[in-house]
């Protein structure tokens, strides 16, 4: 065998750098162009702040939580439904009832209701505490949702 660079010395290999950062300028614009932004399935609310005077400020809630079935709940205390008015007495009854259970010297004006309904109740259900706190005269509801869409 012989050796036909007998002269010449051996030059070390060099990586071109130029096409490497080509391919990954490409494929940075391929991963922004591709990335999906996740986006809040929640209904628009103001969440309140973290601040320690602040804290004492918390609106009083009644929950009201309407299942498949057209039972309803207020504060987790089962209800009978006897039409809107009587849906509106049990709002007010228990703005006049604290958390512990006890009844408050004077009730709470302008409590902020919490509708929990279940995905497969019926709308005229919802519509039923709607109108029960509008006829009680509170005017702050807001609705409760949960994230993910897992079903069990």
């Amino acid at each position: 065998m012989m050796n036909f660079r007998r002269g010449q010395k051996r030059e070390d290999p060099e990586i071109n750098l130029i096409p490497f950062i080509d391919v990954l300028l490409v494929v940075l614009i391929f991963l922004m162009v591709s990335t999906t932004y996740s986006k809040f399935t929640e209904l628009q609310i103001t969440l309140p702040t973290a601040d320690a005077e602040k804290a004492l400020d918390k609106p009083f809630e009644i929950n009201v939580t309407v299942d498949a079935k057209g039972n309803y709940t207020v504060n987790n205390v089962p209800v009978s439904f006897h039409g809107v008015a009587g849906l509106a007495d049990d709002l007010k009854r228990a703005a006049g009832t604290g958390p512990d259970g006890q009844r408050l010297a004077t009730p709470v004006a302008d409590p902020v209701i919490i509708v929990n309904a279940d995905q497969f109740a019926m709308h005229q259900m919802v519509i039923n505490v709607l109108e029960a706190a509008r006829l009680a005269g509170y005017d702050k509801l807001t609705f409760a949702a949960q994230t993910g869409g897992g079903q069990k």
